[in-house]
């Protein structure tokens, strides 16, 4: 029984563990970044009536 018992702890620590990354990845990529998203290269359009 007491085997039994650890085996039943150690599944549901290891799943809780896994939830618990899975959030923590995801909360990370939802982060917004620091820096704003400007081009490191831009090119000027010429005006439309030419």
């Amino acid at each position: 029984m007491h085997r039994l018992l650890a085996a039943t702890l150690t599944a549901a620590l290891g799943a809780a563990l896994a939830v618990g990354a899975a959030l923590g990845i995801v909360a990370a990529l939802n982060a917004t970044p620091d820096q704003p998203n400007t081009p490191l290269v831009h090119y000027e359009t010429p005006p439309r009536g030419q």
